[in-house]
């Protein structure tokens, strides 16, 4: 029988700290007979010398383009875009199954290269529901994002560069000390999607931060809009990934509409979906530059950053490794269960490339 190989790749993502396997769990899933490469990385929240001590072989970072055939890569956010042919089978969050645009020439990579993507966001249990996901913690510096804008704008300027945070009392602490400098009271904020995983984080950011807020999920969505109640907040966190059946939640008329919304924090992030339900926006922002004006009179500002877990690496790669390590403990079997799920959506999403 074949030796299952797993190799935890270095990310190669600019402001991309995080690791979906902690040394703990490289232990239990050597103990179990899987043999665990871990790339050196100059940027991982969790060191190196962690990943050595519990018995994993220690490869030179970026070099898994020449690991073996048969080993299985594993990293979180996107690969290098060039172009080359992927032979091996990856583990990673490929953003390329809900027809995103960036998404068509990766999975053309996989056909040029005959490899397999199982993608995580796609890894699911019996029910349909997602074994692992960074949401709660992608909501929560969401939220924290879009009050900073919120708390710029009280100034006359937009939200500056944003950073990673060494734990989240770190963000806590400086977020309130911003929103305290305003002068102003508090906004009030609704939240849509806020019974999952992204909008409890999101929601427990704002309630920590004094913040008053509206919480709504499916029942109140349910109707398919227009949503003029969305209006009439200060910030707006849409928690909701883009689909065929996503509603509109601010049309793009609203950025010349009479509103009190100022601030939207899109944390689901599709911004090149057919299906965004913010089109008041067309790009995703960034790290340098959170927060993209869309309207001025009033002013109107989207942050839509695609790795905001990344913002609190270690407890974000803490959750999230111990959610998705028993899977990763049945990579014995890849036909089946978690693994057999993901390749077959996979290939139902091959057949038109």
């Amino acid at each position: 029988m074949t030796e299952t190989h797993l190799w935890v790749r270095a990310e190669q993502r600019p402001n991309e700290d995080r690791v979906g396997l902690t040394p703990e769990g490289a232990a239990e899933l050597i103990k179990a007979g899987i043999r665990v490469t871990v790339e050196d990385s100059s940027v991982r929240a969790i060191g190196i010398d962690g990943y050595r001590n519990a018995g994993c072989d220690i490869a030179a970072e970026n070099s898994w383009p020449d690991a073996p055939r048969d080993a299985i890569i594993f990293g979180l956010k996107e690969l290098p875009e060039d172009g080359t042919p992927l032979s091996h089978r990856h583990i990673m969050f490929g953003h390329a199954f809900k027809g995103q645009h960036s998404g068509l020439a990766l999975l053309e990579r996989f056909k040029a290269g005959g490899g397999t993507l199982y993608d995580l966001e796609y890894l699911v249990d019996e029910t349909g529901r997602r074994v692992a996901a960074f949401g709660y913690w992608a909501g929560f510096a969401g939220a924290a994002v879009t009050l900073k804008s919120w708390a710029a704008q009280q100034q006359g300027a937009v939200c500056g560069p944003v950073g990673a945070y060494k734990n989240k009392d770190a963000l806590l602490d400086e977020l309130r000390a911003e929103l305290d400098a305003t002068g102003s009271d508090r906004p009030n904020a609704i939240v849509i999607g806020a019974l999952g995983r992204v909008g409890t984080g999101a929601s427990d950011l704002m309630e920590a931060m004094g913040v008053t807020v509206t919480k709504w999920d499916m029942a109140e969505t349910a109707h398919g809009g227009p949503f003029p109640q969305i209006l009439d907040h200060n910030l707006f966190i849409n928690c909701i990934l883009a689909g065929p059946k996503t509603p509109v939640f601010v049309p793009k008329d609203a950025q010349t509409a009479d509103r009190k919304l100022t601030a939207i924090g899109d944390v689901a992030c599709d911004p090149d979906s057919d299906y965004n339900p913010v089109p008041v926006y067309d790009k995703a922002t960034s790290w340098d530059a959170p927060a993209l004006r869309v309207a001025v009179d009033p002013v109107l500002d989207v942050m839509a950053i695609d790795n905001l877990p990344s913002m609190l690496p270690l407890e974000s790669s803490i959750d999230y490794a111990g959610q998705l390590l028993p899977s990763l403990a049945t990579l014995t079997d890849l036909t089946t269960g978690v693994w057999g799920r993901a390749e077959a959506t996979f290939h139902t999403h091959m057949k038109d490339i």
